[in-house]
Formats: structure tokens, C-alpha cells, sequence
């Protein structure tokens, strides 16, 4: 899986810096090519020299110690990487990334390369908990870095807790996991619907709900991890959109109605995670309302429902529908599937810990026609994201789709 993939494999100055070692090993072994860049903080950790030994590659620490004059160091590995995976990733090299920072080689090329990144963070607990790594961990998701998770256990500060690099062979094993998805959905065409509606009272006022939309731009960004052409039609959100996916902002649910109906018939799969607006206002008044009474009366009437429609115009699509419930959870999901023609709806309980509006994780039921087809403990919403999406595409090759 990994012949033929060039790695840049970044090493950064912590003390985790001889568990690389491993990896670099690893990698090469799983036949990658496997370029090594240290930190000079690195450096006093472990030596170069091993990771030359283990990638058969110079190792470059110094940005200006070019040592073929055809190329430019920095550039020239930007530019080959499959894949760059930074391992481990101190708070200061997270940082550096975030802020866009270049003072070093590694950081530079970061900065350079179009690649993939990979990051694989390792520190002290309270150092993984502060709200300026965490911040920057949430910026660098946010432009599509992948992270692998540290693990818990003991670290080498003498604490207990979160921060401990993950193991060489979990390393690898997301990163083919990496490759091995690319293909998954290559040259299907998904469109995703995420955030909230809104529908205006008047030119100040307007009805919407709690909904971040950061459920469905983890969708869109599994997609297009998984090799689709995705197409994000976006509403109300308080979350950045992934970026690198083609994005349609909508106000109100007719216009997002709108937007999905006339991309529907060229479509594969479309996942409509939206949480739009079941009413607008009668009349949207053109002026601000004025207060004047005790009580104001607000006439709203139904909007058209999103998911029944284009669950009634579908040909060959694959529908996904989700529900945000607050009791009754399999009896509502399923009801809801079989009434708009859905081929998986995802339904999960708001109330429930980690379950809630504008969270990073969820805790997820998927429902096909039959019932219950797996019920997902709590996670983050890319990982929810990376298994809806490969349930989709297991069913889509088996042609199990709704009647």
C-alpha cells in the first residue's frame, strides 16, 4: 500500500523524537520512500545518523545546508511528498504551523508543500489541554491537517495523562488507512448540506437553530479525503468550512432547496446534514420591526422539506438524511427514513454528552430500511464522518439501496 509513496517524515525536539525512529523504520520496510527533516532541537534526542541508516536518505536539519545545487531543498521535498507526517509534533511545531511560521527547515517546508500533513502530537497533559495548542490544533483541522491522536499513559515528565506520542505501528496503520481511502469514493460526485437556515422576521431578525455545521464539513472533508468531487452547500454556520472543496453559501431553506435540486441529477451521494428551519415568517417586513406591544404574534408558515423532496426526485442517488432528536430516537429515525425515501439516515440525541450542537464529537445511530445498522460510540465527527462514509460506500457496491 505504501510502495511507490514518498514520506517526508518531520522530526521535532521532544523526547519522543526515538519512537520516529521506529516509524522511519516502518515505513521503509512497508516500502515508501521515506525523506527524514529534523529539528536542530531534534538533533538532541537522537541522532541524524540513524535515520540515514533506517531511510538510506540525508537527513536535513539545516535549511541552508543545500547539498545538491539543482534543487532547492525545501522545495524540492515539498513538492515530491505523498504525504508529509510530523512525529513527533511538539506545541511549538503545531504552533509554528498554525501561524504560518517558516525558521526552520521543517516548518519551511510545511509551508511549502501542497502534500497532505499528517500530525502526530506528543507533550506534557497540561501542555496537550492548553487552550492555545488546543486553538491551534483547531486551526490546523480546519485547513484539513489530519491528527493522530497521542495516547494516555505515562509520560516521560513523570505524569499520568494525555500526550504520549501513539505508537510507531498505529502511526502506520493511519497512514495507510490515508491511502487506502483515497480510492474509496475516486470519481463519485457527493454533495453535502451543513449549518443551519435562515429565515427573516425583517431585515435585522431572523429564526435559525443551535447547528455549527461542523458535522457536515467533517462530511465533506471525509469525501474529500475518499477522492470525491465534492460539492458543500452551506448555510448558517460558527465553524470554518474545510477549505480545498468547492462551497455554495445559502441563507434560507428555499434557497438551499434550491442549490441541492439543481446540482441533484448529476450527483452519486448526497448527504444532507443540514439542521434547516421547519417554518419562515408569513411576511418578512422590509423595515425594522418597531417595539410597541407587551405581546407580538409571529405567523410562520412550513417550508419545504429538503430531504422528502429530492428523496422523491432521486434516480441512482444515494440519500443520506440525519436527525437531531431528543426522545425516541429509533422510533422518530426510522420513521423518518421510510417517510422521505432515504437510503441511511444518522440520528443522535442532542441531550446526550457529546452529542450536542457545535461539539467536535458525536454519538451517532444508523438506520437503512431494515432498522438499526450500527450505533457509534462517542467520537469525533471526522471519525463519524470516515465510517458513514464507508458504510456508504460498501452499499453502493453492493447495490443496497432503498426501494
Amino acid at each position: 500500500m505504501l510502495k511507490g509513496k514518498t514520506i517526508v517524515l518531520g522530526v521535532s525536539g521532544g523526547i519522543a523524537a526515538y519512537k520516529a525512529a521506529a516509524l522511519c523504520s516502518k515505513l521503509a520496510q512497508a516500502g515508501a520512500d521515506v525523506r527524514v527533516i529534523m529539528t536542530e532541537s531534534a538533533t538532541k534526542f537522537i541522532a541524524p545518523l540513524t535515520f540515514q541508516t533506517l531511510s538510506r536518505h540525508d537527513v536535513i536539519v539545516d535549511t541552508f545546508d543545500e547539498k545538491d545545487a539543482s534543487v532547492v531543498s525545501h522545495i524540492d521535498l515539498a513538492d515530491r511528498a505523498d504525504l508529509v507526517v510530523v512525529a513527533p509534533a511538539t506545541a511549538n511545531m503545531i504552533a509554528k504551523m498554525a501561524h504560518g511560521l517558516a525558521d526552520d527547515m521543517l516548518s519551511t517546508t510545511l509551508l511549502a508543500t501542497t502534500a497532505p500533513v499528517m500530525v502526530a502530537p506528543a507533550m506534557n497533559v497540561h501542555m496537550y489541554a492548553h487552550p492555545a495548542v488546543l486553538a491551534n490544533m483547531s486551526t490546523l483541522a480546519a485547513r484539513g491537517v489530519l491528527f493522530v491522536e497521542p495516547g494516555t499513559g505515562q509520560l516521560a515528565c513523570g505524569y499520568v495523562g494525555k500526550g504520549r506520542l501513539e505508537e510507531p505501528e498505529q502511526i502506520v496503520k493511519a497512514i495507510q488507512r490515508y491511502f487506502n481511502d483515497q480510492e474509496l469514493l475516486r470519481g463519485k460526485k457527493v454533495l453535502v448540506t451543513a449549518g443551519g437556515t435562515v429565515e427573516r422576521i425583517d431585515p435585522v431578525r431572523y429564526l435559525t437553530n443551535d447547528s455549527s455545521g461542523k458535522m457536515g464539513f467533517a462530511i465533506a472533508e471525509a469525501a474529500h479525503l475518499m477522492g470525491a468531487d465534492v460539492t458543500l452547500v452551506m448555510g448558517k454556520t460558527s465553524a470554518m468550512p474545510p477549505e480545498g472543496i468547492r462551497t455554495v453559501k445559502v441563507e434560507s431553506t428555499q434557497q438551499m432547496l434550491d442549490a441541492v435540486v439543481a446540482r441533484l441529477r448529476e450527483m452519486d451521494v448526497v448527504v444532507k446534514a443540514a439542521a434547516v428551519a421547519d417554518y419562515r415568517p408569513v411576511e418578512q417586513a422590509e423595515q425594522k420591526i418597531k417595539k410597541k406591544e407587551e405581546a407580538m404574534i409571529l405567523q410562520l408558515v412550513k417550508n419545504p422539506d429538503i430531504l422528502q423532496t429530492i428523496g422523491s426526485m432521486k434516480t441512482s442517488q444515494f440519500i443520506i438524511g440525519f436527525a437531531a432528536e431528543t426522545e425516541n430516537i429509533d422510533e422518530y429515525a426510522l420513521d423518518k427514513l421510510k417517510r422521505k425515501n432515504c437510503d441511511l439516515l444518522v440520528a443522535n440525541d442532542v441531550t446526550q454528552e457529546g452529542a450536542g450542537f457545535g461539539t467536535d464529537t458525536n454519538v451517532v445511530r444508523i438506520y437503512d430500511g431494515s432498522g438499526l445498522v450500527e450505533a457509534l460510540p462517542v467520537m469525533t465527527k471526522r471519525e463519524v464522518a470516515r465510517q458513514l462514509l464507508i458504510l456508504t460506500v460498501q452499499r453502493m457496491k453492493k447495490g443496497e439501496r432503498a426501494n
